[in-house]
């Protein structure tokens, strides 16, 4: 799977380009996965228009737990490519069965935006995607329902993806729901076993999805995570 490069902040405070820890393990996987058939999900519209700009709704620093010192905004290129990566297949990737691939991600400043907040003593990614759509949130989890595992080929590099979804968390928002994904490399590497944790939620036309990625089995924190969605929430709630 195709990673877009982000940044870790060091033990100083300031920030060194490099792959994120989270995604560049993806990176390493080359991303795979597929299983059941796909007939199909509702198409219902959102109609009610968010007229902010995607990216002064993401959180503010002051929103991130302590131990991640804040979220970094990724470039519009780059936080396609996350986006993807998040999805279970990056750009490229040749997904099995097909209807499990992720809709294609616009990118631009207005259709999606990404920040992403490392703790590099956990070895653990937080990442806030908001996305603009005309789907409902139903969509996404008739997806996710039918598509429990699936294989992804990217240039050779095989990997299995497997999604569960958990109780819909409760919040402030039109939906919402939460799954844990597992991405397992067909050649195991160690320490890039990658485990999601996502918790998503729906108000308008913006999607709002917050995702806590660890490493060979780790359990997530959950605290950091429910903590970080509900501000992406209240931020995004606030402008409607």
């Amino acid at each position: 799977m195709t990673v877009p490069i982000s940044t870790r902040r060091g033990p100083g405070g300031g920030v060194s380009t490099r792959a994120t820890g989270a995604l560049l393990a993806i990176c390493a996987i080359g991303l795979a996965g597929c299983g059941s058939e796909v007939s199909g999900h509702p198409v219902t519209a959102a109609t009610r228009h968010i007229g902010a700009q995607l990216g002064s709704l993401l959180p503010a620093d002051a929103d991130y737990p302590a131990n991640y010192g804040g979220g970094l905004t990724l470039p519009p290129e780059a936080a396609a490519l996350a986006t993807g990566d998040l999805a279970g297949a990056g750009r490229g990737a040749i997904v099995t069965p097909a209807g499990c691939a992720p809709p294609e991600q616009q990118s631009g400043p207005d259709r999606t935006a990404v920040a992403v907040a490392n703790d590099n003593v956990a070895r653990a990614t937080l990442t806030v995607v908001l996305t603009r759509t005309d789907k409902p949130l139903s969509a996404w989890r008739s997806q996710l329902r039918q598509c429990k595992s699936f294989r992804v080929d990217k240039a050779g590099a095989k990997s299995t993806v497997t999604t569960t979804l958990d109780p819909s968390p409760p919040a402030d928002a039109e939906d919402t729901l939460a799954f844990r994904r597992t991405v397992a490399p067909e050649v195991s590497l160690p320490g890039v076993a990658a485990t999601m944790q996502t918790s998503a939620g729906q108000i308008g036309d913006v999607r709002i999805s917050v995702a806590y990625m660890t490493f060979e089995g780790r359990k997530p924190d959950t605290e950091a995570l429910n903590a970080l969605f509900t501000a992406a929430l209240a931020k995004v709630g606030r402008a409607a």
